[in-house]
């Protein structure tokens, strides 16, 4: 096994082995005919998951290539927004708003750090082992009330390489304080930075430009002079993401096996598209 291979092997392994019994979604069971429960899938988070628009493509949020790794039993509802922290989003009324469509049995995703790290802006950054976990606490206290399952994920890893060629970890104490905050309250935690650092290992420093929004001058209208772009993806990275978030979720017992799909398979890029802007 390569070292890329262990480090993911590993990633998966340190899901909390308490989420195979302790994390069974209230209302996930069969109805009364036999038939899996339809499910929301919600998502709050920043620009790396959000949908994104003609405007902006090729750039794309993961969140938008999770319904292809879904059952048909599950939908996704995708409340990220470009540029939102934990505590922006709560202050903007886009929590209260998301909470108002959930239901008991839905899973609210929720995936933070890369804005709260802008601690000079008053408005967006919090302390990792303080503010950070306090707004976190928000969205979990919400989804419990009404009997779903928040899932706590780790903010996906930038495109960051050393000279010598190692995938580097960018978002400091962040991906920690919310490890600990989900062995403090129980809850489900998918380590998706640990999987795309070592996703990104694997790849390398080349192969990743076409999973970044890297373009050469010209290939895009909406970028003219190209693009160099280490955070946000092109559709082959947004898939790759929510494909690790699937694999996860099942890893993890959170998603049963018949929730899924495609999870080995090819996705094409293709399948990705960009609505007009609202």
């Amino acid at each position: 096994m390569s070292l890329t291979r262990r480090q993911t092997a590993a990633a998966l392994a340190a899901l909390p082995l308490a989420l195979a019994t302790a994390h069974a979604v209230p209302a996930a069971a069969d109805d009364r005919h036999g038939r899996p429960r339809p499910r929301t899938v919600h998502i709050a988070g920043d620009s790396t998951a959000a949908q994104k628009y003609a405007d902006a493509a090729p750039e794309t949020g993961w969140g938008m290539a999770l319904p292809f790794f879904l059952g048909r039993t599950l939908t996704v509802a995708n409340h990220a927004m470009n540029g939102r922290s934990s505590k922006s989003f709560i202050d903007e009324g886009r929590l209260a708003a998301l909470l108002d469509g959930v239901r008991a049995g839905d899973l609210l995703l929720v995936q933070f750090g890369h804005n709260d790290e802008k601690t000079d802006d008053p408005a967006r950054g919090t302390d990792p082992y303080t503010t950070f976990q306090d707004c976190l606490r928000q969205y979990l206290d919400g989804a419990r009330a009404r009997h779903a399952l928040p899932v706590l994920l780790t903010p996906v890893e930038r495109r960051r390489f050393a000279a010598d060629g190692t995938a580097r970890p960018t978002h400091g104490a962040y991906p920690d304080a919310m490890r600990q905050l989900a062995a403090e309250e129980g809850v489900p935690l998918i380590d998706l930075q640990a999987l795309t650092l070592a996703r990104w290992q694997e790849l390398g420093p080349d192969a990743t430009e076409g999973y970044f929004n890297w373009l050469e001058p010209g290939r895009s209208p909406n970028y003219p002079e190209g693009r160099q772009d280490n955070t946000h993806f092109q559709p082959r990275g947004a898939i790759e993401v929510a494909r690790l978030t699937a694999r996860a979720l099942t890893a993890a017992r959170v998603l049963a096996p018949r929730d899924v799909r495609r999870t080995d398979e090819p996705v094409p890029a293709e399948w990705i598209s960009w609505p007009q802007p609202v």
